[in-house]
């Protein structure tokens, strides 16, 4: 099965920074979700903190390997 071509712009340098950046952003956000959690709900704090920090840990990635990310694939939103 072909892989299908990405448009131009999703190749550039800046969109891989940006998109790193955008990853570092969620797992600094993962980092605070777990540090501000409380005793009460470790177990939901740490579930979501793992789904934003692998989702920021993805982006990182694909950035690094010039591919699309999870977040890029879920289209536009509003």
């Amino acid at each position: 099965m072909e892989k299908p071509k990405m448009p131009g712009s999703m190749r550039s340098r800046s969109y891989r920074w940006i998109t790193a950046t955008f990853g570092l952003v969620f797992v600094l956000l993962a980092i605070a979700i777990l540090a501000t959690a409380d005793s009460n709900r470790k177990l939901g704090s740490a579930l979501v903190a793992i789904i934003v920090g692998g989702l920021g840990g993805d982006a990182m990635v694909s950035a690094a390997r010039n591919g699309r990310s999870i977040l890029s694939r879920l289209g536009p939103l509003p």
